[in-house]
């Protein structure tokens, strides 16, 4: 089957039942989403189809109708999306290995709301744990990539 993940077409010779997650990370070498629980409760798998914030480990490839992006899709070049620079800046990741789900979630949410408020943040994000509970500055690094934005579209 051939999917488009991060603007390339990838021709994936796997089990249409296999998750996305392991298509991905096995067979496309793309190892930004991350294994965490298997059931979709955690997000550390987050990638985005079609723009929408999708748990990989749980759907399943040959599911899967519409353009992937990970983590790795969101630079342009050498150029970090503002929600990654966001996340540097406010010094976000203690282990880490949440954060690519996170930041997925977070750049669903800008492009859908440039503008969220707390409450928006936390319903956008409350399917991705952190276990180091970096909750606080998650918010303010999003906060600080809309704003980026919002400059930048003016």
């Amino acid at each position: 089957m051939r999917l488009t993940v991060n603007g390339n077409a990838v021709d994936i010779d796997a089990d249409p039942d296999m998750p996305l997650l392991w298509a991905l990370r096995d067979l496309a070498g793309i190892m930004g989403p991350k294994f965490g629980c298997g059931i979709a409760a955690c997000g550390a798998c987050t990638v985005l189809v079609d723009g929408m914030p999708t748990r990989s480990c749980s759907i399943p490839v040959g599911y899967v109708d519409g353009a992937v992006t990970t983590i790795e899709g969101l630079a342009d070049g050498n150029t970090l999306d503002a929600v990654q620079q966001a996340w540097i800046d406010e010094q976000v990741p203690q282990c880490g290995y949440c954060q690519s789900g996170q930041i997925m979630s977070a750049y669903a949410l800008l492009e859908e709301n440039p503008e969220p408020a707390d409450d928006d943040i936390d319903q956008a994000m409350a399917g991705n744990l952190c276990r180091c509970g970096t909750y606080p500055r998650i918010r303010a690094a999003i906060k600080r990539a809309a704003a980026v934005k919002s400059r930048a579209g003016a």
